[in-house]
């Protein structure tokens, strides 16, 4: 199922071909291509690596997420328990005490919903109520009965590359041709499954599994897994490569993360997830302005 792009043409003709709409759980649809699609982050965690706690109260979530909305999101993604590193991962029953309060309200004011979770009864409880589409950081491993509950619901899914047992020192054999192939595993999986693969969007997972020169090289090549004909979502958003590479803390880094935001569109990316919507807006403006301009 790998398909590897060895043209310049090829890779022109991918990044050309690129308006698609994909059909949501509930009657909704996505519709990629036209502008880059801006995911709003919303954390109802005490603990998430850059904002935990501040929308912790499901009254203060709802507003934010509104807010997001009214400053460009086009999908608020809702997620209830952190996966920062060192974090403890708080059971689902918790993680669905969370979440559905805040996606019930969303829900009813027409919010297009994704879920940041990567536990089957977290899913369904949230499809249920409301949700659109699930971001599975696990990539259907760390809980083999997602992709039951994507298949019931018909269900799209951002499908995340994670190879978090990669352990210090170690190396990929090719980073990106790996990460290609895990992901193109996971797909070819989902598809036996009953899922379709018009309803899989991917993401390479940055920060997980990688060090920061791997993340910038995923950033700069990101061009290649338009090979794989899926739609692509990156999230840079504040993350420790970012840190890493200008030397800042977590509140200091949007400078570089508009920088992500903007090399990721450039090189193809068609949902970039952010918390800082208003800013990163305006950065997809700008840079769909140009990247789209015909004369």
């Amino acid at each position: 199922m790998l398909r590897l792009l060895n043209t310049k043409d090829s890779i022109i003709s991918a990044l050309e071909d690129r308006v698609e709409d994909i059909q949501l759980a509930h009657g909704r649809s996505l519709e990629l291509g036209k502008k880059t699609l801006i995911m709003g982050i919303l954390n109802v965690t005490p603990d998430s690596f850059s904002d935990g706690g501040r929308f912790f109260d499901p009254n203060y979530a709802v507003e934010h997420a509104l807010q997001m909305v009214e400053d460009g999101a086009d999908i608020i993604d809702v997620g209830g328990a952190s996966s920062r590193p060192d974090s403890i991962m708080v059971d689902e029953n918790e993680e669905i005490r969370r979440i559905l309060p805040v996606i019930e309200k969303l829900a009813e004011k027409g919010v297009l919903l994704s879920v940041d979770t990567f536990r089957a009864r977290v899913a369904e409880e949230a499809l249920a109520q409301g949700a659109h589409l699930i971001n599975d950081i696990g990539n259907f491993e760390m809980d083999p009965e997602l992709l039951k509950v994507l298949c019931k619901w018909q269900a799209p899914v951002v499908l995340m590359h994670n190879r978090m047992q990669v352990k210090p020192g170690e190396v990929y054999d090719d980073l990106v041709a790996d990460i290609i192939l895990d992901l193109e595993q996971s797909i070819a999986r989902a598809v036996a499954a009953g899922l379709p693969e018009e309803r899989i969007i991917v993401d390479p997972g940055l920060g997980f599994g990688k060090t920061p020169g791997e993340n910038r090289l995923l950033l700069k090549r990101l061009q290649d897994f338009r090979s794989m004909g899926r739609p692509l979502l990156i999230g840079a958003s504040r993350k420790n490569f970012i840190g890493r590479t200008l030397n800042l803390e977590i509140e200091e880094r949007l400078e570089g993360s508009l920088a992500a935001v903007v090399i990721a569109i450039m090189n193809g990316a068609d949902i970039v997830r952010v918390h800082d919507v208003k800013e990163s807006a305006r950065v997809a403006r700008m840079t769909d302005a140009v990247r789209l301009e015909n004369g």
